[in-house]
C-alpha cells in the first residue's frame, strides 16, 4: 500500500514539475523569443495595436463598428456598448458576433443605422464599416476603408486629402508573407501618425 503511495506521489510531483513548470517555462521562452511583439502586449500610451480601440470624434479614422451607431454604449438602458446591442446574446460585455442572420430585421435595423451614422459625416461607408468583425475587436481595416473616411478627416483636422491619401499609404501593412490575406491598415498606427502629422 505505501509503495503504491509513494509511486503516486512521486508522478503527481513529476507531472507538476514537468507540465506545470517547465511546459509555461518554455512556452514563454518561444513566445518571448518569436512573438515578442505579441507575447508582451502591445500595450502603449494610446492603446493596443492588436485590439481595436474605440474612435469617436471625426478628427480620427475610425474601425470597424464596436462602439458606434447602434453599438455604442448607452447607460440608461443597460447597455454597455460594445460590437453588438448585447440583447442578441443576453451577455452584457460579451465580444463575438451577434449570430444575426441576413432575414434579421435587427441586423438590417443595425446596419441601416450605421449607413445613416457614416452618411452624417459625409462618408460612403464601405461594407466593412457597417459591419462588425467575428470578434467585434478587430484593430484593422482595408485601405479602402481608411481611403472613404479622409474628406472627414480632412474637414475636421484641415490636413489636405492629398497628405492624408499618402500617411495612408505609409502605414499599410502587405499581405502576411506576400500573398496571405490582403493589405491592412492598424487604425491606432494611423491615428497615431495622425497626430505626428498634426
Amino acid at each position: 500500500m505505501l509503495v503504491h503511495l509513494r509511486r503516486s506521489v512521486v508522478m503527481a510531483a513529476v507531472c507538476l514539475l514537468v507540465f506545470g513548470v517547465l511546459y509555461t517555462l518554455a512556452g514563454t521562452g518561444v513566445s518571448q523569443l518569436l512573438f515578442s511583439h505579441q507575447a508582451d502586449g502591445s500595450l502603449g500610451p494610446d492603446g493596443s495595436s492588436l485590439i481595436g480601440q474605440s474612435w469617436t470624434s471625426s478628427a480620427y479614422f475610425h474601425g470597424r463598428p464596436d462602439d458606434t451607431g447602434p453599438y455604442a454604449a448607452n447607460p440608461k438602458a443597460h447597455v454597455s456598448g460594445g460590437d453588438n446591442p448585447l440583447v442578441a446574446n443576453g451577455v452584457p460585455g460579451a465580444s463575438g458576433g451577434t449570430n444575426l442572420g441576413p432575414r434579421s430585421k435587427v441586423l438590417v435595423a443595425d446596419t441601416k443605422a450605421l449607413v445613416a451614422y457614416w452618411h452624417a459625416r459625409g462618408v460612403d461607408p464601405t461594407p466593412d464599416l457597417v459591419t462588425t468583425s467575428a470578434s467585434g475587436y478587430d484593430p484593422d481595416i482595408t485601405p479602402q476603408d481608411a481611403i472613404v473616411q479622409i474628406p472627414m478627416v480632412s474637414r475636421a483636422t484641415g490636413i489636405s486629402p492629398a497628405r492624408l491619401r499618402r500617411l495612408v499609404a505609409s502605414v499599410t501593412h502587405g499581405p502576411q508573407l506576400g500573398f496571405l490575406g490582403s493589405s491592412t491598415v492598424d487604425v491606432l498606427q494611423l491615428n497615431e501618425a495622425l497626430a505626428r502629422l498634426r
